[in-house]
């Protein structure tokens, strides 16, 4: 059994109040392969990129125990390329440039090695690229996980729309939901998403954490104080990542072990914006990991006396 995970793998160029980057190694399967990594040994990514991404980027999946046979390679061509700005607030962006390349005619080949898919991260793409992906394994996943933006939203909301219906849960942050349901309240808005398809739902809010929907109950989890985030990109991610691959972990889909992956995968992803692109995440040991789910947990830890 195997957890696959589809989305982008770039390369990124970004700029912050704290320093900028040329070319470094991005993407949403990026960052979310490399947190599932740390939980799961069988994680398997779905990409493509161009002949300039370099063996020494590709190392960067295999050192980790990705398997990278869905990783496609297009000689002669480019990787996907994206450039932004971050604001001093670090929760606003400017894009600088996009550079579609290889993923301008993406089409995912599904390797056999791929068919015993258990775990599904469909990561930021495409509505109907991701409806591929479902559609071209032979065997529903017992988890297809979804994470989506607004981009999708302003042009193809009726394609979103049905790939919602297909899968088990949707993360998005609360601008999406928001936009996605047509109410403010985000306990409206989350009864209203449920009703399209997903059983679980997971509004992102940043630096205030993150909600857990499923049914008629709620879980709020805390988001770290940090001193400085040095770079956000790829925390949403990271966060996703994490989260599937704790869930491919303990084997058993519940309301509990949701809660729990949350905290497993918020605390993946505030290690990422410690650091430019991927570079946080690349080389963590397992007791920096355990230390801190464990400042998540203290967060929300209180007993009430008298």
């Amino acid at each position: 059994m195997s957890l696959i995970i589809i989305g982008t793998v770039a390369f990124d160029a970004l700029e912050t109040p704290f320093g900028k980057t040329d070319k470094i190694v991005g993407g949403a399967a990026t960052y979310a392969s490399l947190a599932a990594s740390y939980f799961y040994d069988k994680v398997k990514i779905v990409g493509v990129v161009g002949e300039d991404f370099g063996q020494d980027n590709i190392n960067k999946f295999t050192e980790h125990g990705i398997d990278i046979e869905g990783l496609q390679i297009k000689e002669g061509e480019k990787s996907f390329f994206w450039s932004g700005r971050y604001h001093n607030d670090m929760n606003s962006r400017d894009t600088l440039a996009t550079e579609l390349n290889v993923l301008e005619n993406f089409d995912p080949v599904i390797p056999d090695s791929y068919q015993d898919c258990e775990y599904l991260m469909l990561g930021n793409l495409t509505p109907l690229v991701q409806q591929t992906v479902i559609n071209r394994l032979n065997h529903r996943p017992r988890l297809i996980v979804l994470d989506t933006m607004n981009f999708w939203m302003d042009i193809m909301m009726d394609d979103l729309k049905e790939t919602i219906r297909m899968v088990d849960v949707l993360t998005i942050n609360d601008a999406e939901a928001r936009q996605l349901s047509g109410e403010y309240s985000l306990v409206k808005a989350a009864s209203k998403i449920l009703e399209m398809g997903p059983k679980y739902l997971i509004i992102k809010k940043g630096e205030h954490g993150a909600l857990l929907f499923h049914e008629d109950k709620i879980f709020s989890a805390p988001a770290l104080p940090l001193a400085e985030v040095f770079d956000p990109t790829g925390a949403g991610d990271t966060f996703a990542g994490g989260f599937i691959g704790y869930l491919a972990k303990v084997g058993t889909i519940n309301f509990t072990n949701m809660k729990n992956a949350i905290i497993f995968g918020s605390a993946l992803a505030s290690f990422c914006v410690e650091k430019f692109g991927t570079e946080r995440i690349l080389n963590l040991t397992q007791e920096e990991v355990a230390a801190r789910v464990q400042q998540f947990v203290s967060l929300s830890s209180f007993t009430i006396e008298g």
